[in-house]
């Protein structure tokens, strides 16, 4: 077998002809020297000192998004997450429940989800939650993921926050803050984003902290203090907490007089007896795409958490003829903070003036007997629980047999739909048309052609059961509210059967 040599080592190298005295020379010499034919393919691209020494950027590792929209999503993506729960009651499988609608919660409000840990505890640790050792475990997690974020499955008190973030040396915010920021990002019209405004300074205020500056008290007394102004003075965050205070008055009284106008329009349908319809349920368990599907309203669905916070009220009529109003409502989530509770109660106060509640629930959800105790426990703040129930199982096509079959069995006054197909749709309008309350009183009336506006008002504000035509006027067998009743009480050839 024979080997082969390179060109360097059968040539003798030129330093070797030099006296020992300038061998060093010749060598450094050597160093230096290039040949393209020799070393070209060997060294690739040569770079002076400077460039060797500065920063290249490395062609192909960017992954900088052209689309418009691919960058905006991205830019909401730059939180990286580490939930974290305590498990005080229930089984394993509500705790992993609880723990996954958390993720979803942070996927919504634009955050990567790393890691989820719970830990059974009989109460939270009143200092930082989770106790000092799973708080330690918990930052070793944070640091080996990246994390820069940690949320709890929980309201946490201003000290566990305070405590938690001393150890894990990164951001803590809990449940409600985490809802908070999702309703300040999907809140539309005026009075939403008052409410949202309200709700999260309610909860800032009690965690304000303060230091360095914020600890610093205004000047008291001296030259420029005056009368009665000597001695310790207000400090920064105290001024911070007095305007806080401020801010929230003036948006209640804005959130009141917002509340006004929401009356007038409801007292106006009130007056013409047309029904109200309210549509209530868990976050994205169909709400809006209900509505679209019973009324066309165009209302914007989307599979995400509180995609809609802006209640919207459209016309809609039931195969009979008879007009009533379909409200959708804010979505409800388990352990709904108290603050947005108290800040969109005249937006919820639909469902409590509302004639009939349609109770959506998701009937492809792990748990959906979880959701309706959630919801219902809402509607009992409300005020709203002498309000009549129908339980719409959405999203039929998608759900398990035997859960719908386990749901209509529990719910008596329930119906399987899918909004997306239009399964169950026709049977849910013939429901809402028996269910709705009808006007208490029936009549038999011959109204002449010249009152052609009583016509008007007994097709729009009563249920007209039949209609003739005759020589002296219109023969109308219906049923009409007792205002209404009066006003045709010239014209009535039969008395009220009820």
């Amino acid at each position: 077998m024979t080997s082969s040599s390179s060109p360097s080592q059968d040539a003798q190298s030129p330093a070797q002809n030099y006296p020992e005295g300038l061998r060093a020379d010749a060598l450094m010499e050597e160093d230096v020297a290039w040949s393209q034919e020799i070393d070209g393919d060997r060294d690739g691209d040569q770079f002076d000192r400077s460039e060797r020494a500065a920063l290249r950027r490395v062609a192909g590792l960017s992954t900088e998004l052209e689309d418009v929209t691919e960058v905006e999503y991205r830019q909401l993506r730059l939180e990286r997450v580490v939930l974290v729960g305590v498990w005080t009651t229930g089984t394993v499988r509500d705790a992993d429940n609880s723990l996954a609608e958390l993720a979803a919660l942070a996927e919504t409000a634009g955050a990567l989800v790393l890691d989820g840990v719970v830990q059974r505890r009989d109460k939270p640790d009143a200092a930082t939650y989770i106790g000092s050792g799973k708080a330690n475990e918990l930052r070793d997690i944070v640091l080996e993921t990246g994390a820069d974020t940690v949320i709890c499955d929980g309201e946490l008190s201003p000290g566990q926050l305070i405590h938690l973030e001393d150890v894990v040396k990164v951001k803590v915010i809990d449940r409600t803050a985490l809802i908070l920021d999702i309703f300040a990002q999907h809140a539309k019209s005026r009075e939403g984003k008052a409410q949202v405004a309200l709700a999260q300074m309610q909860y800032m205020l009690p965690r304000l902290r303060g230091w360095g500056q914020s600890l610093s008290r205004q000047m008291g007394g001296g030259s420029g203090g005056g009368l009665a102004t000597r001695g310790p003075g207000e400090t920064k965050i105290e001024t911070d907490r007095r305007r806080i205070r401020e801010k929230m008055a003036k948006m209640r009284r804005e959130i009141a007089d917002m509340k006004t106008g929401r009356d007038i329009k409801r007292q106006e349908r009130r007056r013409n007896k047309v029904p109200s319809v309210a549509i209530a349920g868990y976050t994205n368990a169909g709400k809006s795409s209900l509505l679209n599907r019973l009324t066309g309203a165009g209302v914007l669905v989307e599979n995400a958490l509180f995609a809609t916070l802006d209640p919207t009220v459209r016309r809609a009529e039931t195969p009979s003829g008879r007009l009533y109003t379909l409200v959708d409502t804010v979505g409800f989530v388990r352990h709904l903070p108290h603050h947005l509770v108290e800040a969109f109660r005249s937006t919820m106060e639909e469902v409590g003036d509302s004639d009939l509640i349609l109770h959506v629930v998701d009937g492809s959800h792990p748990d959906p007997e979880e959701q309706l105790a959630a919801v219902r426990e809402v509607v009992r703040d409300v005020g709203a629980t002498k309000v009549p129930e129908i339980v719409v199982i959405n999203k039929a096509d998608a759900a398990d047999p035997l859960v719908l079959q386990r749901l209509l069995r529990i719910e008596k006054r329930s119906i399987a739909v899918s909004a997306r197909t239009g399964q169950g749709i026709a049977e849910l309008l013939a429901l809402i048309d028996n269910e709705l309350p009808r006007p208490s009183v029936e009549i038999e009336a011959l109204v002449p052609y010249t009152e052609g506006q009583l016509v008007a008002r007994a097709h729009t504000e009563g249920e007209v059961i039949s209609e003739e035509h005759t020589a002296e006027g219109t023969l109308l067998k219906l049923r009409v509210h007792e205002e209404l009743a009066a006003d045709l009480g010239p014209y009535v050839a039969e008395p009220a059967l009820r």
